[in-house]
């Protein structure tokens, strides 16, 4: 199971393994409070689109496919379906700062990787 929660709520049971998908560390929250396992900063959009992006939810259709084309590189590809691979049969939970539930890129990112798992899943 995948899901997405913020970096300040706090860790659950049914979280599993929770990673960190920002390239920045969550303001405010120590190391200990955030209970990370994992922090992928390769997943997270790049400083320029982030910078550019700015949370502004006028620039969201074109952030998303700015951050899906930056995410289909090479480099990203195995990261991903290892970690389509990974939710499709434990719990991960992708962990984000941004006050903006609905306008994240960890709303991108947990879509682009549901797409995955169903893919892999329809495979014999």
């Amino acid at each position: 199971m995948l899901k997405i929660k913020r970096a300040y709520e706090k860790k659950e049971s049914t979280d599993g393994r929770r990673i960190l998908i920002d390239r920045l560390w969550p303001r405010g929250l120590t190391k200990a409070e955030a209970e990370i396992d994992e922090w992928i900063k390769e997943l997270s959009p790049s400083s320029q689109l982030r910078k550019w992006y700015g949370h502004d939810p006028e620039k969201w259709a074109e952030f998303k496919k700015r951050y899906v084309r930056e995410l289909s590189s090479a480099d990203k590809k195995d990261l991903l379906d290892d970690l389509a691979q990974e939710a499709s049969h434990r719990n991960v939970t992708l962990v984000y700062g941004a006050r903006d539930t609905e306008h994240s890129d960890a709303r991108v990112l947990e879509g682009l990787l549901k797409r995955r798992m169903k893919r892999q899943a329809a495979r014999p």
